[in-house]
Parts: C-alpha cells; structure tokens; sequence
C-alpha cells in the first residue's frame, strides 16, 4: 500500500504562484505513475497532470499546458506541482494519486491510491 499527502495549497489573487507538494510513502515500488487531479464543487474531479516515475516524462491537461509545471524528487519521494498565472477557474480541491498503470494517464478511475486534498483558491 501506498500513502500520500499533500500540502501547500491556500488562497492567492489572479496571477499567482503556488506549489504543491505530494509525499508519497509506504511500498511505492508498483506505483509507476504520480498525477495531479482536481475538483470544483458540482464538478466531476479531472486530471491535471501526471508523471512517469521511471523516466520522468510529463502530460497536461490543456487548461494547465504552459502554466502549471511538475516535477518530482526522487530523494524526498515528492512530486510537485508548480501552478503560476493563476486563474479564477483554477480554484478548487487539488489531490495527487498514484497508478500502477506503466502509461501516463489522467483518468482518475486508473488511480487506486490518492491523498486527502489540498484546497486552491484563486480569487480577487
């Protein structure tokens, strides 16, 4: 089993910064893909981006391409998510899950482990 947890997220105005941060502990040896979703209220949760940890390669939702960055941290077993320009649509409960899936995905029914949430606002 895998945990995760997540942290930094807060409130911001309209073209800030924040930057996420997963940690991820337990038998992560299965786990071959760490994503980023996100979920407004009345909305269905999406992907935002995810991230092979064998290879490092990378895949955004296209609301995000250009904005948002991740990264990971092998010695910390830590994934980031760097979110700048910041918009109002952005606002929502940000979670990170892992997949034993070997493909980048974003579907979350391909994550069978996730975090408790961090939640974004962007608001003036």
């Amino acid at each position: 089993q895998v945990q995760l947890v997540e942290s930094g997220g807060g409130s911001v105005q309209p073209g800030g910064s924040l930057r996420l941060s997963c940690e991820v502990s337990g038998f992560t040896f299965d786990y071959h893909i760490i994503g980023w979703f996100r979920q407004a209220p009345g909305k269905e949760r999406e992907g935002v981006s995810c991230i092979s940890t064998s290879d490092g390669s990378t895949v955004y939702a296209d609301s995000v391409k250009g904005r948002f960055t991740i990264s990971r941290d092998d010695a910390k077993n830590t994934v980031f998510l760097q979110m700048n320009s910041l918009k109002p649509e952005d606002t929502g409960a940000y979670y990170c899950a892992a997949s034993t899936l070997l493909i980048l995905t974003m579907t979350p029914g391909d994550f069978g482990s996730w975090g408790q949430g961090t939640q974004v606002t962007v608001s003036s």
